[in-house]
């Protein structure tokens, strides 16, 4: 726990947390006493507020005042207010993200005092050695959603890093398995914690593990999943894939005499991602 966050804590009019219990558990362990905690989740960030509740600072909106707007008024009006994520770095797929973007918004000064970031720790406890990576917040809910999320991994050249809730584990790690069966991944859960774990491996070879957990005593906990860059054997089946489709898509074009062989020939670079040569040689040889 950093000096500075101690000390913010320790100065604070109020301290406003996702939940109340978690802070005063943090609080009590440093011996920080009669603080005044508020209940300040993403719900009740975006809550309309009744104006007469309110202080007598000047809001904009006041048509559509929500609990963030006022405590941003609040600050305004001379309060130090403190808030504290329940797990990781505050603002990174946290409701504190939209209390800085308000206040940023209105001109309040905003002070960062960073705890433990589950990103940058799940990267380097991965094992993975891609010196770039992509944070893509939580992984998507939706099939389809996942799907496009997938989409995206493949033509990455980093490391692509995403949250995950434990009741949606399994189903993040087939859509991995389905359509990236030779990438590695890891699971990274609890990071810094008693229970810490991190699992790496296949990506269905972890949808195995993860799965028999599930369904024998369920998955608890903070978790990270991380996808590898592509390795070289990955590489050339993606290669001999688009090799074998451009090849189909050349007979098909040469056969209906729609297009010139040149005009094929840039169709098949541009759709396939194959050198000039390879595209030529489908066209002129097929």
């Amino acid at each position: 726990m950093p000096p500075r966050a101690l000390e913010a804590l320790r100065e604070a009019d109020v301290i406003c947390c996702e939940d109340t219990r978690v802070t005063a558990k943090l609080l009590a362990a440093f011996g920080i006493e009669g603080k005044r905690l508020e209940r300040m989740d993403e719900a009740t960030i975006r809550m309309p507020l009744n104006r007469s509740s309110m202080t007598d600072g000047p809001l904009p909106g006041d048509d559509c005042v929500t609990y963030g707007d006022a405590l941003i008024g609040r600050i305004n009006d001379g309060e130090t207010i403190v808030y504290c994520s329940d797990a990781g770095m505050p603002g990174v797929s946290d409701p504190g993200q939209l209390l800085v973007k308000i206040a940023r918004e209105q001109g309040v000064f905003v002070e960062v005092l960073p705890g433990p970031t589950a990103v940058t720790t799940a990267y380097v406890a991965s094992g993975f050695t891609c010196p770039q990576f992509y944070f893509g917040g939580f992984f998507p809910r939706k099939a389809g959603e996942r799907k496009r999320a997938v989409e995206l991994i493949k033509g990455l050249d980093a490391v692509a890093i995403f949250y995950e809730s434990p009741k949606r584990l399994v189903a993040c790690l087939d859509a991995l398995a389905t359509e990236l069966p030779l990438r590695r991944v890891a699971v990274c859960r609890e990071l810094s914690k008693l229970h810490e774990e991190v699992v790496t491996g296949l990506a269905a070879q972890l949808l195995e593990q993860f799965a028999s957990r599930e369904a024998a005593e369920g998955i608890k906990g903070e978790i990270v999943v991380l996808i590898d860059v592509a390795d070289e054997d990955e590489k050339e089946q993606a290669r001999d894939e688009s090799f074998s489709e451009a090849e189909q898509e050349a007979k098909r074009l040469l056969s209906e005499g729609a297009m010139s062989k040149k005009e094929i020939t840039a169709h098949l670079q541009s759709q396939f991602g194959i050198s000039r040569n390879d595209a030529y040689q489908l066209v002129h040889g097929a």
